[in-house]
């Protein structure tokens, strides 16, 4: 089975870029697709974007569309979150997650989850 860890969060204004990595430890990283999602404080976890296998296939949220990017590099068995002009509402921790199949909107549908890294957005 895949491990996650993810790295990158950090503490910046509105307006700032971060870009947030999940570096995969599993053997057979470009057999699942990836997905990123985020929970603030008091909030459900969310959906934030999603990548398929070969990276052909990217699906996101509507408040993060144009803003941020996902991608992957499956030689180095890394997925990236490119965040762009972050606002104060994306302040939350940030997952990364794995699944076996097609891309996928729902938490419940990722068995693998790395342990999260903060991201807050200051005004």
């Amino acid at each position: 089975q895949v491990q996650l860890v993810e790295s990158g969060g950090g503490l910046v204004q509105a307006g700032d870029s971060l870009r947030l990595s999940c570096a995969a430890s599993g053997r057979t990283f470009s057999s699942y697709t990836m997905g990123w999602f985020r929970q603030a404080l008091g909030k459900e976890r969310e959906f934030v974007a999603t990548i398929g296998r070969s990276g052909g296939n990217t699906y996101y949220t509507n408040s993060v569309k144009g803003r941020f990017t996902i991608s992957r590099d499956n030689a180095k068995n890394t997925v990236y979150l490119q965040m762009n002009s972050l606002k104060p509402e994306d302040t939350a921790v940030y997952y990364c997650a794995a699944r076996s199949g097609v891309i996928s909107d729902a938490v419940r549908s990722y068995p693998t989850w790395g342990q999260g890294t903060q991201v807050t957005v200051s005004s």
